[in-house]
């Protein structure tokens, strides 16, 4: 039996490596305390494994043959993948992977109805994973990782509803499948508002953001899956604000439990809203308490 020790939601845009140096100084110090706590924490709560869901930039997939979720079962997980180097700005990285997670997660889902793909090819990683794994020096923390890759850009996407599904099935995976006293920490990276290469590239709906970060550190599920649509996400931005059902994902895992904002900072060159919410898990049902 393993256990869900660690929890958070965060945002990934590239401009937090890349062009972190030239933003104002209460942006970075923003930028500084979210990734700073989290790396923080996850050392502290020594996880076995970290679980991140993101999206697909569709690098991985053709988009008429498009996965709504793919688990990168590698044994080592390396990135940037080349083309996105320059966008991103980051250094290089490789960080273990866990492979025996990655199929009990690919078997796992599938015996509970939720279809999902696996590559044990190293995946073409770019803001997604890089940027939390840099950030944060996952690379170097001893933490394995296993990614999920998800669609939240060719219609039709799976919902907020089917989202928190998937999340409710990698709690009971992670309960019965893996081995005992096995360590999960699982980490939602994407969002906030922002539309990539979109007529509102630069546009940053910051009211929705605040109301986002709010409404899931709240605790309120079902309002969440009553009020955070696509439409509703879409609106904010189409193309990139859909990222946050990454977020939807890890809260269907860790049940309706509260937790604590990050600050919040806008600064356009980046192109997305930054902050994010660590959940309190000790006020989870006794299920993932840790």
């Amino acid at each position: 039996m393993g256990q869900i020790v660690y929890a958070a939601g965060v945002p990934h845009a590239p401009g937090l490596v890349g062009l972190f140096e030239a933003a104002p100084a209460d942006v970075k110090a923003v930028v500084r305390d979210l990734y700073g706590r989290l790396a923080r924490e996850l050392r502290e709560c020594r996880p076995d494994v970290l679980i991140v869901f993101a999206n697909d930039h569709l690098a991985n997939s053709r988009v008429r043959t498009y996965p709504d979720f793919l688990i990168g079962m590698a044994a080592e997980h390396s990135g940037p993948y080349e083309w996105f180097k320059e966008w991103i700005g980051c250094r290089d990285y490789r960080v273990s992977g866990h492979p025996l997670v990655a199929e009990r997660l690919l078997s796992g889902m599938a015996q509970r109805g939720l279809r999902m793909f696996g590559s044990r090819d190293n995946l073409k990683f770019d803001d997604n994973i890089s940027v939390p794994t840099v950030l944060t020096e996952l690379d170097t923390s001893g933490i394995a990782l296993v990614p999920v890759l998800q669609n939240c850009t060719v219609p039709p996407l799976p919902d907020q509803h089917r989202c928190y599904a998937v999340g409710q099935a990698l709690c009971d995976i992670i309960e019965h499948d893996l081995p005992t006293g096995m360590r999960v920490a699982l980490l939602g990276s994407g969002g906030l508002s922002h539309e990539p290469g979109g007529a509102r590239y630069y546009f940053i709906d910051e009211e929705f953001d605040r109301w986002f970060l709010e409404l899931v550190a709240s605790g309120d599920h079902e309002r969440m899956l009553r009020e955070l649509t696509i439409e509703r996400m879409e609106r904010s931005g189409s193309g990139g604000t859909c990222e946050l059902l990454a977020w939807t994902v890890i809260m269907g895992a860790i049940g309706p439990c509260k937790g604590t904002t990050s600050g919040y900072a806008i600064h356009t060159d980046f192109k997305c809203g930054i902050g994010g919410v660590f959940w309190d898990l000790a006020s989870a049902p006794a299920r993932v308490a840790a």
